[in-house]
């Protein structure tokens, strides 16, 4: 399969299943379009018309164009042939019991109201609660215990607002530092926040403990105080900027995302990135919002071109700042032309449910955050472990192939298959296709390729 497309002024050619980037000029770019539809005559006597009036194209070019095209086809370059269906599913099968990731729900609670919040303002459609410090250390225990021979294990402090729990939040992290050396394991954690709780305390032992923060703010003021507010009305923007520039600067502008989100209210969330670049943060994601069809904050098919021109105009924009000097990362710009995941990753897709878990406050095993509060999806808990083992075989088998619809999209190895929650909030099953998400998603790869072929090219 090839996709075809053109920005940023190159003509860009993907073999999907080889892997290969090509850039390439306009005859070639047209000829690949009609490579295989034709025979090598009839090719070369459709580019010969198209190309009349061009003195410097011969028909000699043209005929050493196709015998180029013909050489990358013939070294699996071009016209690469899919042949990983039988490998879908080979990686879970290999590691199937095997736990490397624990998303620790620390707090079910929330100091801010946000009205966009999956999580219900952190209650995930139940009651408000902390975690205790013998739930999270059997978390851990678990954890261990389900790891395998994995020496690095990953775990997120996760809310709600995990700092209204901090105490247990350093605690746990001191008890896993205990047991990691004997254990032959490697903890690595990571914490989200919103930012109000901040304060040198939590700054230090992030710093000292934390591989990476993730830090929540929407952009503009006007937009993140719209929606990121507290019980009583009040926006949080002016409270948790100095506390995140702080933050940022004390992990010298490392080990960190920036975290936004953009809604209906704001289609042009380059906006938002540029305050935060003015702010001092060069670590940014900005996420599309999950929400139900109809809510106010949900994005709507107005909204998809807005969008689609955003992705295209920050790509323009990294560019830019990098040849001034002054780069910055875009989470979902990050993309290795060379190498990136192996093949068994890419078409087995997320490891939610099977190597991946997420642990409420009272130690109940959930496939991923976003499903923790739907009662169908309790896998189980962490003192008996896995036992719904018909939801955790359904996640066993989404793959790439499992759905239909990826088997004919260009990006399905960049995607491998997408986000289960996405797919069942939006139809229904965890095999189902997001198709609002896969078109954001195609955008954001041709952008990011294209602004990787700029990087390289300009070395």
């Amino acid at each position: 399969m090839i996709h075809q497309y053109q920005l940023g002024g190159y003509n860009i050619v993907l073999d999907v299943c080889s892997g290969s980037v090509h850039t390439v000029d306009p005859l070639a770019y047209d000829m690949i379009a009609v490579y295989e539809d034709q025979p090598r005559e009839e090719v070369l006597a459709a580019m010969q018309k198209k190309y009349a009036d061009d003195p410097e194209i011969t028909p000699e070019d043209i005929a050493e164009c196709y015998d180029d095209i013909t050489a990358l086809k013939d070294a699996g370059k071009l016209f690469a042939p899919d042949t990983f269906e039988p490998m879908a599913g080979k990686l879970k099968e290999k590691t199937a019991g095997v736990v490397k990731a624990l998303c620790l729900h620390i707090a079910h609670t929330c100091n801010l109201n946000c009205s966009y919040c999956f999580a219900s303002q952190g209650k995930y459609h139940g009651e408000r609660a902390v975690m205790s410090y013998e739930v999270g250390k059997q978390a851990l225990d678990f954890l261990v215990a389900n790891s395998g021979t994995r020496r690095n294990l990953e775990v997120d402090f996760f809310g709600g607002e995990p700092l209204m729990n901090f105490q247990v939040v350093k605690d746990l992290v001191a008890y896993a530092r205990s047991i990691e050396k004997a254990a032959g394991k490697n903890f690595r954690f990571t914490l989200t926040t919103n930012g109000l709780l901040v304060d040198d305390d939590v700054i230090d032992f992030a710093n000292r403990e934390c591989s990476n923060v993730v830090l929540s703010l929407d952009g503009r003021q006007s937009v993140h105080d719209r929606y990121r507010v507290d019980y009583a009305g009040n926006g949080s923007w002016s409270k948790i900027v100095p506390k995140f520039q702080k933050f940022v600067a004390a992990r010298g502008g490392k080990n960190y995302y920036m975290r936004g989100t953009f809604t209906h209210a704001n289609p042009d969330f380059l906006e938002d990135i540029k305050v935060m670049l003015d702010l001092g943060f060069t670590e940014l994601s900005m996420e599309p919002v999950v929400a139900a069809e109809g809510d106010p904050a949900a994005l709507t098919e107005e909204d998809l071109p807005i969008v689609t021109e955003q992705y295209e105009k920050l790509a323009e924009l990294m560019i830019e700042r990098r040849k001034e000097g002054r780069p910055f990362t875009f989470y979902h710009y990050m993309i290795d032309l060379s190498g990136g995941p192996c093949i068994y990753k890419r078409i087995s897709g997320c490891g939610s449910g099977t190597e991946y878990m997420a642990v409420t406050p009272w130690g109940d095993l959930y496939p991923c955050h976003q499903f923790v509060g739907e009662e169908k999806f309790r896998l189980g808990d962490i003192w008996k472990g896995v036992e719904n083992h018909p939801v955790q075989n359904d996640f066993m088998a989404c793959n790439v192939y499992a759905r239909e619809e990826c088997r004919s999209c260009w990006a399905r190895l960049y995607c491998s298959g997408g986000c289960a929650a996405n797919a069942y909030h939006a139809t229904g099953s965890v095999r189902g296709v997001y198709e609002y998400g896969c078109k954001l998603f195609r955008k954001r790869m041709e952008c990011a390729i294209m602004a990787e072929i700029d990087r390289q090219l300009s070395k």
